[in-house]
């Protein structure tokens, strides 16, 4: 019996990158580096991708409890470690809770572009210029920062996506999961594209549970979370790659999650051998690392 072909091909994956990251050494000694990062969505989380939700009050407060509460918790425990972080925020929240942001740019943090509105970047979606262009005109506007870094709203990216960040001056972006290394984004017509810092889905808190109610992911005890957190940095160290962040000032800025980060970031400091730093940084070393490569 033959046998049918299949009725449409699935196409092939964008050539988006050389074939494997360079293995550049991290400076300073270091075994392993980590990326310190947070998304300050706060509404927009809910309604970047579905705008009717502002009438749902309750919903709403989630993302007011990072103003009123999260992240200034969140900057407390950082300036107890001495870590500093990149803070990627959409421009409607440097909008809305201006207070917020600009005690993350008083304390020396690096701020970030996460779109305006949080609207997930989709091939051929006339609202993706002005997503970007909007984010960084209120960036620099409300908070004087010309940001480095980019990450994409909703973890989703295209090939028009990457030559506007190109063509906007932006050095790096962490958004991709494909490596445990930064590399460098080759666009769809063969030429340098931003470098990447690849985010580690596991450090991502929303997928750990924010609320049953809320979430589809039930929220984990704190002991699971950081026997992961701790097993996926370990294991990196061993490999000498770089794990990075996803945390939400209206999760990780709670009282159990806010412990929970504590304990994990005393952990990775007693290593020795981690360097925690910010994307800007990680991205400079990686820029002259190629440089001097050639």
């Amino acid at each position: 019996m033959a046998v049918s072909e299949p009725a449409e091909r699935v196409p092939l994956a964008p050539a988006n990158r050389a074939p494997l990251a360079p293995e550049f050494p991290w400076p300073g000694g270091h075994r392993a580096a980590m990326f310190l990062s947070f998304d300050v969505d706060a509404e927009t989380a809910w309604t970047g991708n579905d705008p009717a939700r502002y009438g749902e009050l309750v919903t709403m407060s989630f993302g007011g409890y990072e103003a009123r509460v999260g992240t200034r918790k969140l900057l407390e425990l950082l300036r107890q470690q001495g870590l500093k972080a990149t803070f990627f925020i959409t421009g409607w929240s440097v909008e809305a809770h201006p207070a917020m942001c600009e005690a993350i740019l008083a304390e020396g943090h690096e701020i970030g572009h996460h779109g305006f509105h949080h609207l997930m970047p989709k091939p051929g979606d006339p609202m993706l210029a002005e997503e970007v262009e909007r984010g960084l005109e209120v960036l620099k506007r409300r908070l004087g920062v010309v940001p480095r870094g980019y990450r994409a709203p909703s973890g989703e990216f295209c090939e028009e996506l990457r030559v506007l960040l190109k063509r906007r001056g932006l050095l790096y972006t962490s958004s991709f999961r494909d490596d445990v290394r930064p590399y460098r984004h080759l666009l769809d017509d063969g030429t340098p594209g931003l470098i990447e810092l690849p985010v580690t889905a596991c450090y991502d808190d929303w997928l750990l549970g924010l609320s049953h109610r809320y979430s589809r992911h039930t929220i984990q005890p704190r002991e699971a979370v950081l026997s992961i957190w701790q097993d996926e940095l370990d294991e990196i160290r061993d490999w000498g790659g770089m794990v990075t962040t996803v945390l939400h000032p209206q999760c990780s800025g709670r009282p159990m999650r806010l412990r929970l980060l504590r304990h994990f970031l005393d952990y990775a400091r007693s290593c020795g051998d981690v360097w925690i730093a910010t994307g800007g940084e990680i991205a400079d070393h990686f820029a002259a690392c190629e440089a001097r490569a050639g």
